[in-house]
């Protein structure tokens, strides 16, 4: 078939990958938000798809927006099948959604209706779910509430990162990809409407959503700081600077909220239960094994964090 591939991070960079290896559907085009400014010296920098798709040959498009006829027209130009959608990062209009055959299959990382929206493996590990997975659906105006296509389940360890488990589901979702073109050319599969009802909306993280309430559960602690790894990464507070937690697990010790029950290793009590720490950052400083940490700060036993 004949595709238009639209993505920009590395979620859709397998995908992107396993259609160029499939050697059964050929890439018109693929589309990709515009280079953006990164880091503190602000470097102009290619998204991930972007950086993919010239590996492979394929030609590049990074309009500011879709919208107009004219991105329509240029669409169209392209006589694609399909055209899919792995984290473009913008709704597609109407204009753009009618233009290929098959229609727009977009692939996304949870099992809908469940967490529909921005940050669907992040919110999934946050919330302390079990399970999540891949599904891919039939695009509409909606955001991610079209027609179901294929889904595919897997378990969520129990010390699994946001960043772990979103590269195991960005390789299941080119898995997923593949199967449902696959399908969809020979007419063997039928579309499932979503139940509303059980939908919930996941919401982009925040840097505002980092600091860590040591009231909550160890468990819920716990989920917190695997969700925002990589990214934004939770935080407490030490004599008034930021520190970063990057890793945990849960104890069975009990003590007031927040409160230093051990230093070696360094085991935080929470509403319930307790957190041992295993990597932190401070403010300004380097990454380093929360061990390590607490020894140089002198942090002693009794102490709180803030």
């Amino acid at each position: 078939m004949n595709i238009v591939f639209m993505g920009t991070p590395d979620f859709a960079v397998p995908s992107l990958n396993a259609l160029a290896a499939s050697g059964k559907h050929t890439v018109k085009a693929v589309y990709t938000q515009p280079d953006k400014p990164v880091g503190r010296k602000r470097v102009l920098t290619p998204p991930d798809v972007k950086v993919c798709a010239l590996e492979h040959g394929f030609e590049v498009r990074q309009p500011d927006s879709l919208k107009g006829g004219e991105q329509a027209k240029a669409m169209a130009e392209l006589e694609p099948d399909v055209i899919v959608v792995i984290a473009y990062g913008k709704l597609l209009p109407e204009s753009i959604l009618s233009v290929p055959k098959y229609g727009c299959i977009n692939i996304h990382g949870s099992l809908l209706p469940k967490y529909r929206g921005a940050a669907p493996i992040q919110r999934a590990v946050i919330d302390g779910e079990k399970t999540t997975g891949v599904t891919s659906m039939l695009m509409d105006k909606g955001l991610d509430t079209g027609d179901m296509l294929i889904s595919r389940s897997t378990q969520i360890l129990p010390d699994e990162t946001a960043g772990e488990l979103f590269d195991r589901l960005s390789i299941m979702g080119a898995d997923v990809l593949l199967e449902t073109l696959d399908k969809l050319e020979k007419g063997e599969i039928t579309p499932i409407k979503q139940d509303d009802s059980k939908s919930n909306y996941a919401s982009m993280l925040s840097k505002e959503e980092c600091l860590i309430d040591w009231n909550l559960s160890a468990q819920e602690v716990h989920n917190k700081v695997r969700g925002m790894n990589p990214w934004p990464i939770a935080v407490t507070m030490f004599k008034g600077k930021k520190l970063k937690i990057f890793k945990t697990k849960t104890v069975c010790r009990s003590g007031k909220p927040a409160c230093v029950l051990s230093v070696d290793p360094p085991i935080i009590a929470c509403g319930k239960d307790a957190v041992e720490l295993t990597e932190v950052q401070l403010e300004g400083k380097n990454k380093m094994s929360a061990e390590d940490f607490f020894r140089g700060q002198r942090i002693g036993t009794g102490s709180f964090l803030e």
